[in-house]
């Protein structure tokens, strides 16, 4: 059984939502998975003991969030070199969130990444409350 990580960043509850999804999909998998928001993430420590990680922020401004860009730049420095990592996050038109948090942690933490694909959800499909 291998244990999983879901740090995300959520200012709607959108991307806490897609996070819950995932967890989801990980425990059928036969896997433990803990869900932290970033904000709780306070030291590279905090990253260790995972066997993968899926990082999730939604896009604003064709961009992650600056609270999200620190949170990589703390995750950099826990050496996740060689373990699994995904990436998600939602948006409503560009979405480049997910692709910059993919490619930092393929091209510069050497992570094995898996593309999670598309998962296309309307508005009224998640409840945020």
């Amino acid at each position: 059984m291998k244990k999983v990580l879901i740090g995300y960043f959520s200012r709607t509850g959108k991307t806490e939502k897609m996070a819950e999804y995932l967890a989801e999909g990980v425990r059928f998998s036969g896997n433990d998975v803990e869900i932290k928001k970033i904000s709780e993430i306070k030291t590279e420590k905090d990253l260790q003991g995972f066997d993968g990680y899926l990082f999730g922020c939604p896009t604003y401004h064709k961009d992650m969030t600056e609270n999200f860009k620190t949170f990589l730049f703390l995750a950099q420095r826990a050496k996740l070199e060689g373990k699994l990592g995904g990436a998600f996050g939602p948006h409503t038109h560009s979405g480049e969130a997910p692709k910059i948090i993919f490619d930092t942690m393929e091209f510069v933490y050497k992570m094995k990444m898996t593309n999670l694909g598309a998962l296309v959800l309307k508005e009224s499909e998640v409840d945020t409350t």
